[in-house]
């Protein structure tokens, strides 16, 4: 209800951009083009945590692009949820490579889950918000895509704003879990091909990426108890291995430095065969 009182009121109330401030306008062209940066790279956090999937990043995490992200989270700025999706679609193509478009299955965008109290505090679940943006664009670039929200929180965790990259991961140890009912929709994806890839708006440490890939590939085990995620020997069923063998994320932004690491990377599309 909350969430939809302020998209209401984002129609009838003056606006300002989120990024810079700029009157009448939700997002001016200068703000937009920022989420854009210098296009989606390959970013990696240091120290990186054991467990993180390949993770591509839209934008740096300062300027313009913070305040956006802040805007949409915190303050309830829904209408920029079309902008950052976007940028997460980018994100996106740049981690799963263009061969993705032609006969491949479809591109699954699994949100990393904020919690019940949180999303209660904030009036919307901002990551799934801008991750059925970016599938809605992905879709009309002519990419199968949709969002498939399997994962949730299986206990209570402390707020990770306080914390430093060590104190998130054993924060977050643990605390992630495919829903039963998620736990069939992954075995249905396995079937039909399609390609999971794990979305946030924003990576600091890596530890909820890292926490969210484990939660993952614990069901996938579960449904198929040969399949061991990268360990090449380990018999598998077909089509499991497709959907998991070779984990990716993407996020809309990340630290700057994880940018700097990576200055000189670009995506690539790996598919049965190896990379393209």
């Amino acid at each position: 209800m909350r969430g939809w009182w302020r998209e209401i009121a984002g129609l009838v109330l003056p606006v300002a951009c989120g990024g810079c401030g700029r009157p009448r306008t939700a997002l001016c062209p200068r703000c937009e083009a920022g989420l854009a940066g210098t296009g989606p790279r390959r970013v990696r956090p240091s120290p990186e945590p054991p467990g993180l999937p390949v993770v591509h990043a839209a934008a740096p995490y300062e300027g313009a692009v913070r305040a956006l992200l802040l805007a949409h989270k915190e303050r309830g700025a829904l209408p920029l949820a079309g902008a950052l999706g976007a940028a997460l679609a980018g994100a996106v193509t740049a981690a799963t490579g263009p061969c993705e478009a032609s006969g491949g299955g479809p591109l699954l965008l699994v949100p990393v889950p904020s919690s019940r109290r949180s999303v209660r505090a904030r009036g919307h679940d901002p990551t799934r918000r801008i991750a059925l943006a970016a599938a809605a664009r992905l879709r009309r670039s002519g990419r199968a895509a949709r969002v498939l929200p399997v994962l949730r929180q299986g206990r209570a965790v402390a707020d990770q704003a306080g914390l430093g990259a060590r104190g998130r991961f054993a924060n977050l140890a643990g605390a992630l879990e495919v829903a039963p009912a998620g736990v069939r929709l992954l075995d249905a994806a396995a079937r039909e091909a399609g390609r999971v890839v794990l979305v946030d708006d924003l990576m600091t440490t890596g530890a909820s990426l890292a926490e969210a890939a484990r939660a993952l590939g614990a069901a996938l085990t579960l449904v198929h108890p040969l399949f061991i995620p990268g360990l090449p020997d380990s018999p598998k069923r077909r089509g499991t291995e497709d959907l998991f063998e070779q984990p990716t994320a993407a996020v809309v932004a990340s630290s700057p430095a994880s940018f700097e690491i990576n200055r000189n990377s670009r995506g690539t599309c790996i598919v049965a065969g190896g990379e393209r």
